[in-house]
C-alpha cells in the first residue's frame, strides 16, 4: 500500500482500556478525521466507543 492510499487500514482501540482492537479500512478522502465507532468489547462485555489510533 502506498502512503496516499484512499482506503488505508486503521486500528480501532477500545476506550474501556482493555487493549482490545478492531482492524478495518476507511475512505481517507470522505473521512479525513479520526474514526469513532461504538462496537462490542468482548473483554469488557459491553458496547463502548472505539477510537482510531495512528
Amino acid at each position: 500500500m502506498t502512503r496516499g492510499d484512499a482506503r488505508p487500514v486503521v486500528r480501532l482501540r477500545s476506550t474501556a482500556d482493555t487493549g482490545y482492537t478492531y482492524v478495518t479500512r476507511k475512505n481517507g478522502r470522505t473521512t479525513p478525521n479520526r474514526m469513532v465507532l461504538r462496537k462490542y468489547d468482548p473483554v469488557a462485555r459491553r458496547h463502548v466507543e472505539f477510537r482510531e489510533e495512528r
